[in-house]
């Protein structure tokens, strides 16, 4: 068993593209962790997704022995954690393993907003953080300004920060020197029974699921039978081991150490994050407090094009569900899409993600309708339901008023792009909280409605401040505001995919940006056909889309007029009768434009 003092446990916090996943492949690479020939670029970054866009979705752990300098060798459990606001919740289940972070900050662009959020996550877990600054071989790094920008903004003492470069190499022995002499050892007693977080699960086709689990006290061994707490699932132990990324087998696990058991479970629902695992028959007294279930947040209908997908595509959503506990999803019909499924996410970011996996990894072509968010409907008679999916909102005159998401959006921005930001923000409904100065930076602190946020906030921001912007959110109540279901409707038929909840001041606006690009994607008939907003039995907006002319009367050259008006007539009657009875057509690539539009 490995002495506490010679175990470090630290994750790296850091806004989105500051380089952690870089600085992790060069901690794995200068410790020899990894042999060199099996070394590539964002080594934790292991789904095809992530390597594609650049950024990390799943928080990894690597396993990392180091021989200092005090002649000891240290064991270094690093996490790997994401940087995006919709993973937020990654971090947080992250920190509470690990006893330290190393904060990277990019010494060219300085604080972000999605800093200040991860950094204040470590500072609520009680962790020692050590700054660290990257990419000072930059020509643009200005390592003296950014040191202030972290003390002024954060709060916490910067002047020893480490400086590296990441991906040259460049004082990377530093950062190894830092974590062993100022992060602390982890605690905890090894005679006592055994205490382990379960921090994370996956789902691995030949293992079943892989566990990592993190020691507070005891031992853990294999072939020992375990107990899960909050689940009250019994297993026995059949593998234990760590991850050097590649996993590698271990007789046992004391106190402070990090890895990952398998125990023949079924399933990842069986394994509930921030669970507690002790010995069946010697079991700890006290649970770890545990953490919140993560909340979806935004919620979409996801309906395969082609009808004859569906079992594929059920089949696909389980197995995805299985890796992500935070993805939910139920059956869901429409008379426009056919069967599909209301699937809760928890923000954009994660819905694109989700939506990639299902078409690449499983390879079903997908319609996503509109985004929306959970309503609070409260009746008259003093009863209240979540409205999930604008279609099933109820009779107007039953309800006594509704209450929409609201959330606390900080927003970090140059001087120079302030004014578009306010107007942006004020354009969306927002109230100001809070406007101070980070240096020449200046931090917003909005109070959004979050409908207003879901579609396309985060990519008119970045396009008002030329990319300088960056935005974090987090969710503080639910606010009554004047709402009401505009639906569409095509040739007087409501067309339930289009139909969303807008604020009524609103409504003309949005209803009538809908109905013209209808007019615009909707293929023409030989009837005319009326595109219609409407709020109730209100119409707000209208368009006509005009039908295909035949020319009928191009045999009656010369002769009495009365003979074309006659064939004129019969033709109208029969356009009549055709608008009554005809369907129209709504091609799929229509309703994939018509939810794009919102700019």
């Amino acid at each position: 068993m490995t002495d506490l003092n010679r175990i470090r446990n630290f994750s790296i916090v850091a806004h989105i593209d500051h380089g952690k996943s870089t600085l992790a492949d060069r901690l794995i690479q200068l410790t020899g962790t990894v042999a060199e020939r099996d070394m590539q670029e964002q080594l934790l970054d292991s789904m095809d997704i992530e390597r594609e866009r650049g950024i990390t979705i799943k928080a990894n752990t690597v396993r990392i022995e180091y021989p200092a300098k005090d002649g000891h060798t240290y064991i270094l459990n690093l996490i790997d954690t994401p940087g995006h606001v919709d993973f937020a919740y990654e971090v947080s289940r992250s920190m509470q393993a690990v006893e330290g972070s190393l904060l990277v900050v990019d010494a060219s662009q300085g604080v972000e907003a999605q800093t200040l959020a991860n950094v204040y996550q470590a500072i609520d877990a009680d962790h020692d953080i050590v700054p660290v600054l990257n990419k000072v071989d930059l020509p643009a790094a200005e390592p003296d300004r950014v040191r202030e920008q972290i003390e002024d903004v954060i709060g916490i003492e910067a002047h020893d920060a480490v400086e590296i470069s990441a991906k040259t190499g460049v004082g990377i022995p530093d950062v190894l020197e830092a974590i062993v002499t100022r992060l602390p050892a982890p605690k905890g007693d090894p005679d006592a029974p055994l205490k382990a977080m379960l921090v994370d699960s996956y789902y691995d086709p030949y293992l079943g699921v892989v566990v990592l689990i993190r020691v507070i006290d005891g031992k853990i061994r294999k072939g020992d039978k375990i107990a899960m707490m909050a689940t009250g699932g019994r297993y026995g132990i059949d593998r234990l081991g760590v991850f050097r990324p590649q996993m590698q087998d271990i007789a046992e696990l004391g106190p402070g150490e990090m890895g990952f058991l398998t125990a023949s479970i079924k399933q990842v629902r069986d394994t509930r994050v921030g669970d507690t695992i002790t010995h069946e028959k010697r079991p700890t007294e006290t649970p770890l407090p545990g953490f919140k279930p993560s909340q979806p947040v935004v919620f979409c209908g996801l309906f395969p094009v082609d009808a004859n997908d569906f079992e594929d595509m059920r089949d696909a959503i389980e197995k995805l569900a299985l890796n992500d506990a935070s993805f939910t999803s139920e059956m869901e019909t429409s008379a426009a899409l056919g069967f599909g499924f209301r699937c809760g996410f928890l923000g954009l970011l994660h819905l694109e993600v989700i939506r990639d996996r299902l078409e690449r990894e499983y390879d079903i072509d997908l319609i996503t309708t509109a985004p929306s968010v959970i309503y609070h409907v409260h009746m008259r008679d003093g009863t209240m339901m979540e409205l999930h999916n604008p279609a099933d909102m109820p009779d107007m005159t039953h309800v006594d008023h509704i209450e929409e998401p609201r959330i606390k959006a900080t927003i970090l921005v140059p001087d120079e792009y302030l004014g578009d930001v306010l107007k942006l923000c004020q354009d969306r409904r927002g109230i100001q909280m809070d406007l101070t100065y980070a240096g020449s930076r200046a931090m917003v602190v909005y109070d959004l409605p979050l409908n207003e946020v879901v579609f396309d906030f985060y990519d008119r921001l970045k396009s008002v401040t030329k990319g300088y912007a960056s935005f974090d959110y987090q969710m503080i109540g639910y606010r009554e505001d004047f709402l009401v279901k505009m639906s569409i409707l095509v040739n007087d038929e409501p067309v339930d995919a289009l139909s969303m909840m807008v604020h009524r001041d609103r409504a003309e606006g949005r209803g009538r940006a809908m109905c013209e690009k209808l007019k615009e994607l909707i293929p023409r008939h030989m009837f005319k056909i009326p595109i219609q907003a409407a709020i109730g039995g209100r119409v707000i907006a209208r368009e006509t889309l005009s039908a295909m002319r035949k020319d009928v009367t191009a045999k009656c050259y010369g002769g009495d007029a009365t003979r074309k008006r006659k064939l004129l007539d019969k033709q109208k009657a029969g356009k009549k009768k055709m608008r009554q009875f005809g369907k129209v057509e709504i091609p799929q690539s229509a309703f994939i434009s018509a939810l794009k539009m919102d700019s």
